[in-house]
């Protein structure tokens, strides 16, 4: 429970955000006059490497295309890239000493360990001055849990998130890889961008000045003129398209419509329920309804799960197929409104103890003035209605999948209980509760990730798979995710040993970035730090 001076603290710290309307707060950071605290520069014995050549030795690969494991492998490393994946032995059987390359500068003993593809998180944000102010604190929670890439939408201002990105690119800090998408009008110093043509004239602009893609809200100033112009100029420029796609626009541009226009990802759930409505075109809000009224809009959103089409009927499938041939990802995002379902659940997990700060925890308390602070008074019914609605959007999901459609893992955090890294293994839990397998569920997190970032510029990917010439971007995990995605979670997974003890077992082992070796339990160690010293502070 608060007290009154944190709740004052809290209050003080978010003044600057407290003028951006509700609606808002959660995807606009705060203005550069009180930006983030930038990671500090890589510290002596944080990460190994990168290495004239590094092997990874012993291990059972889960590659990310899809194809099951394969073991026991060597993966060389030349510096940042991969060279070589070479049998190393045959399953229980004795691996041989001293076998080849030898000319190594480092060896990691992953014997009876797993290694994947670094995880892709196409949908993040940093912390902001007032809940998360130190950009280090996120990287660390990412990369503890295997999450090498991050399309921040946006991760930070535009400025800062240039800057973050070039220096993570050049190996200065403990991040990692950053892709840079900006809403409509970000960075530039020529006003609103309030018409077609300021639109074009502002991705031009973009593509010019180290951003990667946008992002969508359709509401205020985006209206469908401006967006359509701004979806076919970032075609031309090769900038990536996602779209948040919230209730003020959506009478005008649901999801169908956004991928006519060409949109690359819709994420969340806005939009498809309200191209799949059976009986009218607009949902029935309730006479009292008030979308800047975060517990009507949160609660109601969920209300509208009775009015869609149902699931496997003709006009459900028509939908998935059309936006499979519009070539729309779903990045959905499950995790970052589960708590709607289960809301002491998510306030009572087991991380926040050693690894969320105060001024997070602060945050997510429920209030009138922070976005995604939303349980004033959220009942049975409420979470009632989120579990009905989750049913047909998870199957919605995988139903898009399976018929072909590309989805996505992204987590949101840092709203709504949902912490860093801890979030998105919940996201992987999520994926194979909707009917993923797990190796769909990797393909999900690694492959499709990387060709959703990589498809807007022309490129094939760079990352996404254990495979020569891609770089180095790895996950080094002692237990089988396959079995037991709980496993991948900072703080482990309980259960019972043969002599009746519990045990913890899991968390990630090591985290590979552009060649070089994380020690996750080390990351973890700092973030706890950080988190230690806020308390102490206050």
């Amino acid at each position: 429970m608060r007290t009154t001076g944190l709740i004052l603290a809290a209050v003080s710290a978010v003044l600057v955000a407290a003028t951006a309307p509700p609606a808002a707060r959660a995807q606009a950071p705060t203005s550069a006059a009180a930006e983030l605290r930038p990671a500090p520069a890589r510290r002596p014995g944080e990460g190994l490497g990168p290495f004239r050549r590094m092997v990874i030795r012993g291990a059972t690969l889960i590659d990310g295309t899809g194809a099951p494991p394969r073991g026991p492998v060597d993966i060389v490393i030349e510096g940042d890239r991969i060279a070589e994946v070479r049998q190393a032995g045959w399953p229980g059987l004795k691996l041989a000493a001293n076998r080849p390359p030898r000319d190594v500068d480092h060896e990691i003993d992953a014997t009876g360990m797993y290694v994947l593809p670094g995880f892709v998180d196409v949908h993040a944000h940093a912390g902001t001055p007032a809940k998360a102010p130190d950009l280090e604190y996120v990287y660390k929670l990412w990369l503890a849990h295997g999450v090498t890439t991050v399309r921040g939408v946006p991760l930070a201002p535009h400025a800062q998130a240039v800057s973050e990105k070039a220096r993570a690119a050049r190996g200065e800090i403990v991040a990692p890889r950053i892709y840079n998408y900006q809403t409509l009008g970000a960075g530039w110093s020529q006003g609103r961008v309030d018409s077609a043509e300021k639109a074009r004239a502002w991705v031009r602009w973009a593509a010019r000045n180290g951003v990667d893609g946008i992002k969508f809200f359709n509401r205020d100033d985006e209206t469908p003129e401006v967006i359509l112009g701004a979806l076919a100029e970032a075609k031309a420029q090769g900038l990536g398209t996602v779209a948040h796609i919230s209730q003020p626009g959506v009478a005008e541009l649901n999801a169908l419509g956004f991928g006519k226009a060409g949109l690359g990802t819709v994420t969340h759930f806005y939009g498809h329920s309200e191209a799949l409505l059976k009986e009218r075109r607009l949902q029935d809000y309730p006479a009292d309804y008030n979308y800047y009224d975060e517990q009507k809009r949160f609660g109601q959103v969920a209300e509208i799960w009775d009015e869609m089409a149902e699931p496997g009927s003709p006009q459900w499938v028509a939908y998935l197929e059309a936006q499979k041939a519009n070539g729309v990802t779903f990045d959905p995002t499950f995790n970052i409104y589960a708590a709607s379902r289960d809301l002491m659940r998510a306030r009572n997990a087991d991380w926040h103890a050693d690894y969320t700060l105060p001024s997070l925890r602060a945050y997510f308390v429920s209030t009138r003035d922070n976005h995604g602070s939303y349980f004033f008074d959220w009942t049975t019914a409420n979470e009632v209605a989120w579990k009905r609605f989750y049913d047909r959007y998870l199957r919605l999901v995988n139903d898009y999948k399976n018929i072909g459609g590309r989805v996505t893992t992204g987590s949101d955090s840092g709203f709504i209980w949902k912490l860093y890294g801890f979030a998105y293994i919940e996201e992987l839990e999520l994926l194979q509760e909707a009917g993923f397998s797990p190796l769909e569920v990797i393909q999900a997190a690694t492959i499709n990730g990387a060709r959703t970032l990589a498809e807007p510029k022309g490129e094939p990917i760079s990352f996404g798979v254990v495979r020569p010439g891609l770089s180095a971007d790895l996950v080094i995990v002692p237990e089988n995710p396959l079995q037991n995605f709980k496993t991948l979670y900072g703080t482990g997974h309980q259960r019972l040993s043969a002599d009746n003890r519990i045990e913890t077992v899991g968390g990630v082992k090591w985290t590979v970035v552009r060649g070089v070796a994380y020690d996750a339990k080390a990351l973890l160690a700092d973030v706890k730090a950080m988190v230690d010293r806020q308390k102490a502070e206050r």
